[in-house]
């Protein structure tokens, strides 16, 4: 009796460890993002334009990983750093991609997705037809309690001055891959409370990205 409590707490234990480990439903981990090649910087820079025609094709999860970390992702990891300034090194800054399969949030550390909404919210992100469409949206949003010292007025200033220097990433990135993107206005409340944001947190802008039509 003594040797089948002690083998059903044995192998509770293993199961409980592999419970642990197991990798959460709403993570997704994505591909280490390459981190050389692509178009020279004067060619991207003569090719940066804006798009607003999109095709529905869904981007690969390595073009994604490759995004995501050309906008706003660690390129040296002993500090980690990003690869665009913050006012302060605060990294105030937190991305939000909204994709068809629901809203997630960046996570530049481990370089990967946390679900943060079920469903597709694309068309809060914009009042444009492209908005509902475009395979990828990034949500930029200005966690301000990072920047607690400044009063809100010139935190905000920082949040925007730091959100285009991202965004010009994105639109680097994107003439490189000769992708589409769009920088874009939106009706940010409803689309705050989708992405369940908490007070100290403000859309700063929406960018989308695709395939061009």
């Amino acid at each position: 009796m003594k040797r089948l409590v002690l083998h059903a707490l044995l192998l509770g234990g293993c199961l409980t460890r592999l419970a642990l480990a197991a990798p959460a439903a709403d993570l997704e981990v994505l591909p280490p993002p390459r981190t050389t090649g692509g178009k020279p910087l004067m060619q991207a820079l003569a090719e940066r334009q804006t798009r607003r025609e999109f095709k529905p094709d869904p981007l690969t999860p390595r073009q994604l990983s490759d995004l995501l970390w050309a906008a706003f992702g660690v390129n040296r990891p002993d500090s980690g750093r990003r690869t665009a300034p913050s006012a302060k090194n605060a990294r105030e800054i937190d991305l939000y991609v909204v994709r068809a399969d629901g809203a997630f949030l960046f996570e530049p550390g481990p370089h990967r997705l946390r679900r943060v909404a079920p469903g597709d919210l694309r068309r809060l992100t914009g009042d444009q037809d492209f908005a509902a469409t475009a395979p990828v949206t990034l949500v930029f949003v200005a966690n301000l309690s990072k920047l607690a010292d400044p009063p809100e007025a010139a935190a905000r200033m920082y949040a925007a001055f730091d959100a285009g220097c991202i965004s010009q990433n994105v639109y680097l990135f994107a003439a490189s891959e000769g992708l589409a993107t769009v920088v874009h206005e939106l009706n940010r409340e409803p689309l705050a409370r989708a992405l369940k944001l908490g007070d100290g947190q403000h859309i700063v802008l929406a960018q989308a990205v695709g395939w061009p039509r």
